[in-house]
């Protein structure tokens, strides 16, 4: 025990610790005494577990054992309990009047065996009782077997040039120590270890906002120690965040807890909180799932940027997650990563021992009993990991009863090698995220952040997110509340309901406005034009429309049926659960978005066909008409097109941006290009906008130009347009405020996922 640990509790808590088990005679609440800052709760851990110890096996008669507060709190690992405290609870157990098989206690900390046997002053009888056991002489020497070169390694000695001045954390294979650079008078994080691996050639690939910067490393040969000096983290981590958060119920978390939670560790550590930070700003007004899905969306990035270089993390969990003051997340890596390249690995020689958030894949490379190996892994592995960290941040649970499952088959902790519990825990992912751990999501908790983390969770790797940038992407969507809602309406709101009739009601708002267009079009060219024909030509008049009617407008139906034809199909069978390649997902989608230009397109070369042949037929059919008539006929065609094609653009793009383009983006990563193409929509809806507004003023200005002596007969027609176009203006307004507001929501979770956000 060093004297850092021995002075982490201050006195008085020891003594309100003490006096409340003396005057209460049950034991007090730990987490109520215990420090939130990382770096020195699990000393203050181990300090008030000796009084807890003593109370219970010699006063209280509760007994406990360290294997039993191991489980209760996972950061204590057992293999790195001090092995004084493991024969305090020898004595004390003795003391009670308890047996104590010492040899169990050797098997049971093999980590501490060999300081624990002199303690015990038993490691000659333990060796002469080990040769007479099943388990044999070898095993019990392997079992003692420790790395002498970090055994020694403690705060306040100084290694190469880093004086160690507090514990960040430790693992299998190294213990990380915040030290002071003595030639750059800089604060680091030292990850020391024994002098082998291929970590430093990993991690020096890695420049990213949200991983941890690694500087440099050394070997001190002498010890042979390897020292991994990086990036100093000062805001804690988020398994300190996690305790706060199963203190505080669901109604009152908040982003400003996790500010609070980082604000508490930078006091302990000394450190100053930025006064000004737009990140922390943003965090403060955030609810708790909307911080889970801001912080996931980073880690995200970082998983994205380090697969692109071949990395695999292969070891994410809380502790390996550090916050900057700013409450940014910063990825790191206290064990040992894998990396792609490098053939031959073990999965045991590299797996740290974190079972919880492994991926099933990740344990069956684990399992004795199983051919895989740590080279099938990838990225989707890592993205399972991460969404079992969100979920346990979400809920202050795992999705899985892993901790209970640990208690029941390997006292104290889960070892990559016992295959009773790599057993239980593969059952519980291949069987999925059961009902139970569903009703553990808080209320407020966003349909779209339910999906995707649910996605994650998959125990099939193939129905996850295929890279980190998909992941990112999803969790932006969870960040917006327009934009999540349009992806996930919720099911009793009437975009939900109307989307399997979008098509129709896309229909109808093209096929209404152009009959009414073609009938106000009839009626003015009848009174202008067919009017002053005889019966015998009028007659023929009605028989060229209807022609020229029934031919056009059925092929733009067809020409608007074929066009739209991947809107029909990919929904249908993606609802039906079908999959597609990116390619064609890029193409729905960006039909979608264009749909409302292409059927305006078609539209208006009807509209121009129609009076195209119309005069051409009337020439040849009748042939008396006048300059004027046509004139008439090619003015009335112009404001009737206007009206067919802008009134119907507003209600195809609405019906497109928020009911078609969403269903798309639950499907896989969308690129930057969907955001330059909303760019364009929406200036070409200004100009259709426009267009719209133009239509009575155009019907105003066209009548003043009819004789006086025939106004009369179109009076009627241009009060029509113009009380009709004001108020279709309004409506196409409304319709544009919508579609732009959505446009602008869809723009900001699709735009390009490389750029980096605060």
């Amino acid at each position: 025990m060093t004297q850092a640990e021995h002075t982490v509790v201050p006195p008085y808590v020891a003594d309100r610790f003490t006096a409340e088990w003396e005057s209460t005679g049950r034991p007090p609440d730990f987490d109520a005494y215990l420090p939130d800052a990382e770096a020195i709760r699990r000393v203050a851990l181990i300090d008030l577990i000796r009084i807890d110890l003593e109370h219970r096996w010699l006063h209280a008669r509760l007994p406990k054992r360290l294997t039993d507060y191991c489980v209760d709190y996972p950061e204590l690992r057992a293999d790195r309990l001090p092995a004084t405290l493991i024969y305090e609870e020898v004595q004390l157990r003795r003391r009670s009047g308890d047996v104590v098989d010492e040899l169990s206690y050797l098997r049971e900390y093999p980590a501490q065996a060999r300081q624990l046997a002199a303690m015990l002053d038993a490691a000659e009888d333990t060796r002469t009782v080990a040769a007479r056991t099943e388990v044999g002489t070898d095993a019990v020497t392997n079992a003692v077997r420790v790395p002498d070169a970090l055994e020694y390694v403690e705060v306040g000695q100084r290694v190469d040039e880093f004086d160690l001045l507090t514990g960040l954390g430790s693992g299998a294979f190294a213990r990380v120590f915040l030290a002071r650079q003595r030639s750059m008078q800089r604060l680091v994080a030292v990850k020391i270890s024994e002098d082998h691996g291929t970590e430093p050639q990993t991690l020096a690939q890695l420049d990213h906002d949200y991983i941890v910067r690694v500087f440099d490393q050394r070997v001190v040969s002498d010890r042979g120690l390897k020292l991994l000096y990086m990036q100093y983290v000062p805001g804690g981590t988020l398994l300190g965040v996690l305790h706060r958060i199963r203190q505080t119920p669901a109604e009152l978390r908040s982003g400003q807890l996790l500010l609070d939670v980082i604000d508490s560790v930078l006091v302990d550590r000394g450190e100053i909180r930025p006064a000004d930070s737009t990140a922390r700003d943003e965090l403060a007004t955030l609810t708790w799932p909307e911080t889970v899905a801001w912080l996931g969306r980073r880690l995200a990035e970082a998983l994205d940027y380090a697969h692109n270089h071949l990395v695999l993390h292969r070891d994410i969990k809380p502790a390996n997650v550090l916050l900057t003051a700013e409450g940014i997340p910063k990825l790191a890596d206290f064990n040992i990563s894998y990396n792609r390249n490098v053939d031959g690995a073990s999965p045991i020689a590299y797996f740290g021992g974190s079972l919880s958030y492994m991926s099933p894949e990740q344990l069956e490379a684990c399992h004795p009993d199983n051919p895989s190996t740590a080279a099938e892994l990838d990225t989707r592995s890592d993205i399972y990991s991460l969404g079992v960290v969100l979920w346990e941040l979400l809920t202050g649970r795992k999705p899985f009863p892993d901790n209970r499952i640990a208690a029941e088959n390997t006292p104290g902790r889960a070892l990559p090698g016992d295959r009773t519990t790599l057993d239980a825990l593969l059952l519980h992912r291949r069987s999925g995220v059961s009902d139970e751990m569903l009703a553990d999501l808080p209320a407020n908790t966003p349909a779209t952040l339910r999906r995707v983390l649910l996605r994650c969770l998959a125990p099939e790797r193939d129905d996850r997110w295929a890279t980190g940038a998909e992941l990112a992407q999803q969790l932006d969507l969870c960040l917006d509340a327009r934009a999540r809602d349009l992806v996930d309406p919720p099911p009793g709101s009437w975009r939900f309901k109307l989307r399997p009739w979008s098509i129709l009601i896309m229909e109808l708002g093209v096929v209404v406005p152009n009959a009414l267009a073609a009938y106000l079009n009839y009626f003015i060219v009848s009174a202008l034009v067919a009017g002053k024909l005889d019966e015998a030509a009028q007659h023929r008049f009605d028989v060229i429309w209807f022609v020229v009617t029934v031919v056009s407008f059925p092929i733009g139906a067809l020409l608007i049926l074929y066009m739209r034809r991947y809107l029909v199909l990919v929904p249908h069978g993606l609802k039906h659960g079908k999959t597609y390649p990116p390619d064609i997902l890029a193409r729905a989608r960006s039909d979608a978005l264009l749909l409302g230009d292409r059927v305006t397109a078609i539209l208006f070369g009807v509209w121009i066909s129609f009076g195209i042949g119309w005069a051409v037929t009337m020439a040849i059919v009748i042939g008396d008409l006048s300059q004027r008539d046509y004139v008439y006929f090619f003015a009335s065609i112009v404001v009737c097109a206007a009206i067919a094609v802008s009134y119907p653009y507003f209600l195809v793009a609405f019906y497109a941006v928020r009911c078609l383009y969403p269903t798309f983006l639950p499907h896989g990563e969308v690129s930057g290009k969907d955001s330059t193409v909303m760019v364009g929509l929406h200036r070409r809806g200004i100009r259709y906008l426009a267009l719209s507004a133009a239509v009575p003023l155009v019907a105003v200005a066209g009548a003043t130009f009819v004789p006086l002596d025939e106004i009369g007969s179109v009076i009627v027609a241009v009060r029509i347009l113009c009380i009709g176009g004001v108020i279709a203006f309004i409506g196409v307004y409304w319709l544009f405020r919508k579609v732009e507001a959505d446009l602008n929501a869809l723009e900001g979770v699709t735009s390009n996922t490389s750029e980096q956000i605060p």
